[in-house]
């Protein structure tokens, strides 16, 4: 009988957590979709054919103490441990200057991006710590934004800065257990959420200019790659990029 593996990955209802499910059962793993609307999570479970039985859709708002407690609850009660979590729910705000973001929109991003990640880390860590063999990794899904910031875009850039600092306090204060944290910076993936960079979007300099974007593929196989190996052995930190988007300097 195989080895039961199990993966939780939030924001899974598109885009990058998408892929990242669909290559996470193919290598084997019960992938817990997290995600705030149930039928885009039907949609990831759809997408992988006969794969789909691994793939269990569960309605969560990272957001939410309560609603993330009841996912890291029903993963305990129905697998009875974690080996995977993808800490991959985000979004952004909208580009305007920094006085004109409103407080609201601000709380917003920082409570998903910022918050969900560290609640969904603390439900992971319990279950990690408990169960036998003790363990597992957390992936935390940084940005390009962690290093370098785009124009008007503060809350995310904040917040990414801020995945930084989560995970390196994940790294050290949880090795004594055998948890590994990896941040992965991601640029311009080729999902809905970029599908406007290769119209033009706003650079530094004040143009409009279309970006390269690679697949998306491509992360989930970096992904793929990182949980492959023994928990003796960490990718701290790891950039994919599209190799021809601007990064160092924004220019």
């Amino acid at each position: 009988m195989a080895e039961l593996k199990v993966a939780v990955v939030t924001g899974a209802g598109s885009g990058i957590g998408r892929a990242v499910s669909l290559a996470l059962a193919h290598a084997g793993y019960d992938v817990v979709l997290a995600g705030r609307r149930a039928d885009k999570l039907e949609e990831t479970r759809s997408l992988g054919g006969e794969l789909a039985g691994r793939l269990h859709p569960l309605a969560t708002d990272v957001a939410d103490e309560a609603s993330v407690n009841a996912l890291f609850a029903e993963v305990s009660r129905r697998f009875g441990r974690l080996d995977v979590l993808f800490n991959n729910a985000g979004r952004g705000g909208p580009p305007v200057p920094i006085e004109d973001l409103p407080t609201d929109v601000w709380r917003d991003i920082v409570n998903i991006n910022l918050t969900g990640m560290f609640l969904c880390a603390q439900g992971a860590i319990r279950i990690m710590k408990a169960q036998t063999p003790m363990g597992g990794r957390i992936i935390n899904n940084g940005s390009i934004s962690a290093h370098a910031p785009r124009p008007f875009s503060i809350g995310y850039t904040a917040t990414k800065h801020a995945v930084t600092g989560l995970t390196k306090s994940i790294s050290l204060d949880c090795r004594p257990y055998d948890i590994a944290c990896t941040q992965i910076d991601i640029g311009n993936a080729a999902t809905e959420m970029t599908d406007r960079m290769a119209k033009g979007v706003l650079q530094p300099d004040g143009s409009m200019r279309a970006e390269p974007r690679m697949d998306v593929n491509h992360v989930a196989q970096t992904i793929s790659q990182i949980v492959g190996f023994p928990l003796e052995t960490n990718v701290q930190f790891i950039t994919i990029m599209a190799t021809k988007m601007p990064f160092l300097g924004r220019a």
